[in-house]
């Protein structure tokens, strides 16, 4: 079944009309067959599982990875694979899976990354919470950052509460993009990841939103383990650096947020980032460190 020009549906077993929770995850060439299971698995077995778990095969990807993927959509009934034609990036990949699954009118979107794994109770956790909390739009949590091994090495917490939230968005991303749980409300009212981005699309989508006037809300109890695999200090490159400083002055612009003091922050930033690994890797520690000490809300 095409459902357009660019990726194809391949699901065994026929899409459920009556779908509430979704789950999106790309995979692509770089993924690790060992990780991309454990992810996998890790939503599958979740004590409340997504009614759909959608996964897009971004362009070519490993023999290996491509028959674990194929025996997993045939034996789990709510797994459906899209395959791309051609490596599009996540916000394309994203967007397809929010577009196709509107029409099912579900109510909430979770994210998921191909190197992470959910703590099993996340997906319960954070619909408990929707239900309970109805004027929340985006969820996130604090995560647990795992090296290589799965060895933890120390939790990344951010604010809670919505008005917190919001005085960060100048400052830095304050949502985690692999744990968040998104109502489609927000989807219905026409929003989308920027296909141009190839990075820093959640930052985008997150101010966009904000700026529409979407509730954001974190869970203080870790729901994920990030992957900081070898090279995580180096990722940030000079596009990536140069969008994320592109990002905060949209959030000074959008939100009300300019001041001295934001500018010489996103300046500073950015500015850091082009210092070697050694030293940016310092500035996240102490970053981290200096998050966890704030008393979050």
């Amino acid at each position: 079944m095409t459902t357009n020009s660019q990726f194809i549906l391949h699901s065994t077993n026929p899409i459920a009309s009556d779908v509430s929770v979704v789950c999106g995850m790309s995979v692509y060439i770089n993924d690790r067959l060992e990780w991309v299971k454990q992810a996998v698995e890790s939503v599958l077995n979740q004590t409340i599982p997504p009614d759909l778990f959608m996964i897009v095969i971004d362009g070519k990807v490993s023999d290996d990875i491509s028959i674990y993927l194929k025996h997993a959509e045939k034996t789990h009934a709510n797994l459906a694979l899209v395959h791309g034609i051609k490596n599009q990036g996540l916000s394309t990949c994203m967007n397809h899976i929010i577009d196709f699954t509107l029409p099912l009118k579900p109510k909430y979107f979770f994210r998921m990354d191909a190197d992470d794994i959910c703590v099993l109770h996340r997906f319960e956790k954070q619909i408990n919470l929707l239900e309970k909390h109805r004027d929340v739009d985006v969820l996130g949590s604090a995560l647990w950052e795992v090296d290589e091994q799965g060895n933890k090495a120390g939790i990344r917490r951010l604010p809670l509460s919505h008005s917190k939230l919001l005085l960060a968005f100048s400052r830095r991303c304050p949502i985690n993009h692999p744990t968040v749980a998104i109502r489609y409300s927000v989807f219905e009212r026409g929003h989308r990841y920027l296909s141009t981005m190839r990075n820093t699309q959640d930052y985008f989508l997150w101010i966009a939103l904000a700026n529409d006037g979407c509730k954001f809300a974190n869970v203080k109890e870790p729901l994920l383990h990030f992957r900081r695999i070898n090279g995580f200090y180096k990722r940030r490159g000079r596009g990536k650096s140069a969008n994320e400083f592109k990002a905060r002055l949209l959030a000074m612009e959008l939100l009300s947020q300019k001041s001295v003091k934001n500018y010489c922050y996103a300046l500073f930033v950015l500015a850091l980032r082009m210092m070697p690994s050694k030293i940016i890797k310092l500035a996240y520690k102490a970053d981290r460190f200096l998050l966890n000490l704030k008393k979050h809300n």
